[in-house]
């Protein structure tokens, strides 16, 4: 379906103040969610770890903390410096940085020939400007990515046949084995606060309190329900003469009674980090009143949270730190998935790859995904739509043979009368489900009519408003739209309904998998029996 964002915007701007102030996630105007149902939702929805995120950094930066980026990249003697001889155990867990090394390409006379072959008869100069280009890559003076661009710009040929040049003449590039460096991705917060710190004790006097709440990597034996390779740290220090454990007990307590925790518990960490002050290291639970009772490990409502102690000044004499420092931290998707009801940390932070085991529309959800495919465009004829529907809804159980004016008028400079028509005997203008509403009930997407017998699909599914002669009505509108600028008239009639697409009702492939995947039905038959004939007058 074409869309015009600015028809959008312009449709729905002036609901954006009253959404903005109650809450509201969608749009009101009913033109909009019908002819645009994938833009019907008026604000994104953000991700439950980045929205917990900005929780944090709001809740750190109201306790007075200033918000800083630590290094992400660690070179392995920090890691030394800063764990000891827990050294090599950490490091086991980090993800060393590794790169391709430059190849030092000859090009020699069966080379040149092939590269001719290629790239056309190059002259000595030629060959030379590639050769030169080739040692100006291995001394790092060009990019790999403008290796290609640079052989193409000198020898005035496409990029395509350069990159086909190197693939075939130069094997070197296709078999380099990366080399690693001395470089890890930083596994803990405190790695990258160490170095900052250092640096900062230069020009920055106590007391300082800052937080960041960034990524870490560690290379977990494997991923699970509960831990993640690349996870996000919420972490922050108090830098002071006077700082103490009290401090981190306040601190843990103002952060997570902001999210609604209460009651905490503070006992000694039994894994005694080597950068730690002996006995410093100490483990927060927090009493949350929404765990109690329910289906995860922390039915009985307390939770460990976080965890907190006083740096060792061993450890901050590698970087010339002369004050005490608190450090307390906490895992961001373990308090996502608190806040949000998750059972899984990779079905929360990585929903897209867990669709097929945690995939749950609503019938609100499936009703979205519903709409009248064929629209009119013209003012006139929308009126069209309109008239062709009022006509059906009262004269609908007129016995046949009838027929009745539903509109006359111009369109496209054009005077036409729009009839509703049923030629046949016996029978009445409009079949028995012309009034038949599409809706979501039980994750089944039906037809049915409103009537005491479906009261509690009407009550407990989700309708999307759309009826059958709405739908019908709607592609009228568009063919006689269509036949009057051709100056012809038309007619366009419904029999025994099948399926959605011969009412003019259009389902999202994204529901349509759904259904099918859960075994859900799609039933929208029923008669219906309507005909509109236009004619110019």
């Amino acid at each position: 379906m074409k869309f015009n964002p600015d028809e959008i915007k312009e449709a729905t701007k002036k609901d954006f103040d009253a959404a903005w102030n109650d809450g509201s996630k969608y749009v009101s105007n009913p033109g909009v969610n019908q002819k645009y149902p994938r833009f019907a939702l008026k604000y994104g929805k953000p991700h439950p770890v980045f929205d917990t995120i900005q929780r944090l950094r709001e809740a750190y930066m109201r306790l007075g903390f200033e918000e800083f980026m630590n290094p992400i990249i660690v070179e392995d003697r920090d890691i030394h410096k800063q764990f000891g001889y827990e050294a090599l155990a950490v490091l086991d867990r980090c993800f060393y940085i590794g790169g391709l090394p430059r190849p030092n390409v000859g090009i020699s006379d069966e080379r040149i020939e092939e590269i001719k072959s290629i790239l056309g008869d190059l002259n000595d100069d030629g060959v030379e400007k590639i050769r030169q280009i080739l040692h100006a890559y291995k001394k790092g003076e060009i990019e790999g990515d403008d290796l290609v661009p640079e052989i193409a710009a000198e020898l005035k040929v496409s990029d395509s046949k350069v990159a086909v040049m190197i693939d075939r003449v130069f094997p070197e590039f296709k078999t380099l084995i990366p080399v690693c460096s001395q470089n890890t991705l930083r596994s803990h917060m405190t790695s990258g606060w160490f170095i900052s710190l250092g640096e900062m004790c230069d020009y920055r006097a106590p007391p300082l309190r800052l937080f960041s709440v960034d990524r870490c990597f560690r290379r977990e034996q494997a991923e699970d329900a509960t831990r993640l390779m690349a996870y996000y740290s919420a972490s922050c220090v108090i830098m002071d003469e006077n700082v103490s454990v009290e401090d981190g007990k306040a601190i843990a307590a103002g952060l997570l009674s902001q999210f609604g925790f209460s009651n905490f518990k503070f006992r000694p960490d039994d894994k005694r980090s080597k950068y730690y002050v002996p006995d410093t290291q100490t483990e927060v639970f927090a009493y949350h009143p929404k765990l109690v009772g329910s289906k995860t490990k922390y039915k009985d409502g307390w939770v460990e949270v976080a965890t907190f102690g006083i740096y060792s000044p061993s450890a901050l004499s590698q970087y010339n730190i002369p004050y005490p420092v608190m450090n307390l931290g906490m895992g961001v998707e373990r308090l996502a998935m608190i806040l949000h009801d998750s059972m899984d940390v990779r079905a929360l932070t990585y929903p897209q790859f867990q669709y097929k085991t945690n995939w749950i529309l609503s019938d609100s959800d499936i009703a979205s995904m519903i709409y009248v495919e064929d629209v009119p465009v013209t003012e006139a004829g929308k009126e069209i739509q309109k008239a062709i529907t009022r006509a059906c809804e009262q004269y609908g159980n007129t016995q046949s043979p009838c027929e009745f004016t539903a509109w006359e008028g111009q369109l496209f400079d054009r005077n036409i009368r729009v009839k509703i028509v049923e030629p046949e005997e016996n029978t009445k203008l409009c079949g028995p489900a012309a009034m038949n509403e599409i809706i979501s009930y039980k994750n089944d997407i039906l037809g049915l009519p409103r009537t005491s017998r479906w009261d509690d699909a009407f009550n407990n599914g989700t309708s999307t408003g759309i009826r059958y002669i709405d739908a019908f009505a709607a592609r009228c509108a568009r063919d006689i739209e269509a036949s009057a600028q051709k100056g012809e008239g038309s007619e366009t009639r419904v029999r025994i309904i099948k399926v959605p697409s011969e009412i003019n009702i259009s389902i999202d492939p994204i529901a349509q998998r759904y259904i099918t995947g859960n075994k859900r039905k799609i039933d929208t038959r029923g008669p219906v029996f309507t005909t509109v004939r236009t004619e110019i007058i």
